[in-house]
């Protein structure tokens, strides 16, 4: 059962490579549109990416925990 919760936590790395590639692909689409607006574009989008990140990094730190804490 340990093993099973660990990997249930550590899914949350495919929602977060799921949405950056959805975030990537907009921004892209965005910037071909509106060139002059690349660098708010740019913040937005780092800014983004960062936060889906932070949901993986958390992902991972559970199934870390409840691998080596139980």
């Amino acid at each position: 059962m340990v093993a099973l919760g660990a990997g249930i936590a550590a899914l949350t790395g495919i929602g977060a490579g799921i949405g950056i590639g959805i975030a990537t692909a907009k921004a892209v689409d965005a910037t071909a549109r509106q060139p002059e607006a690349q660098s708010k574009i740019m913040t937005l989008l780092l800014l983004g990416c960062a936060l889906a990140e932070a949901t993986a990094i958390y992902g991972l730190l559970v199934a870390i925990l409840i691998i080596f804490v139980l």
